[in-house]
């Protein structure tokens, strides 16, 4: 099966073990979901919301419903937010989840190599992003022609990098929610208690 970020539609049968054991309309409730996936999933809720505010601009954008002036200041504060904390969250993800869940799940070891390997190309796309995003913004607004074309770079490169967060938050949180409840917070050392101790040089 392709488990490239761009193309992908899901998780293999090989990487649903627990997936189909808990399916996602019976997490909220289970007594496993605790304090820390609460964070972690509303943080991933903040990054959906933002992705669609910043679709449904661009969309706004190419079909002429909002000048690129307008755009350009409504934009630049709202990329850059979602940008910092991604690099943020990411970082946290490969260097504290996802070593203490693989060794607690070696099974689902090529499903976090995969999730390793989509930050990779997401961080890719950003790097693309972001020098489309500043290039829109420098463009003079005399040039009618040039801010047009500037901007349909910039939507290109948004629409692309908001494709591949929410295909990568999907099956982020297929694999990982479902080991959690199986398991709980504190045996898989990810609640929050462990990892402030892991910050803290304690482990």
């Amino acid at each position: 099966m392709d488990l490239d970020l761009d193309t992908r539609t899901g998780w293999p049968e090989s990487l649903r073990i627990f997936l189909d054991r808990y399916p996602r309309d019976g997490w909220l409730e289970h007594r496993n979901f605790g304090e820390r996936m609460q964070f972690w999933m509303g943080v991933h809720g903040g990054f959906r919301q933002l992705g669609t505010a910043l679709s449904s601009a661009t969309t706004g954008l190419r079909e002429g419903e909002v000048t690129a002036e307008g755009f350009r200041q409504w934009f630049v504060p709202r990329l850059n937010y979602l940008l910092s904390h991604l690099h943020t969250h990411h970082q946290i993800e490969d260097f504290d989840y996802f070593p203490l869940l693989t060794e607690a799940e070696p099974r689902l070891a090529r499903g976090f190599e995969v999730l390793e390997t989509d930050h990779e190309a997401i961080h890719v796309t950003i790097a693309t992003l972001t020098e489309a995003a500043n290039a829109f913004v420098v463009v003079d607004s005399q040039d009618r022609e040039a801010l047009l074309r500037s901007g349909d770079t910039y939507a290109d490169a948004s629409d692309h990098l908001i494709r591949q967060l929410m295909r990568h938050l999907d099956d982020e949180e297929d694999l990982i929610v479902p080991l959690v409840l199986d398991r709980g917070e504190e045996p898989l050392g990810i609640s929050w208690a462990a990892h402030l101790e892991r910050m803290q040089g304690g482990g």
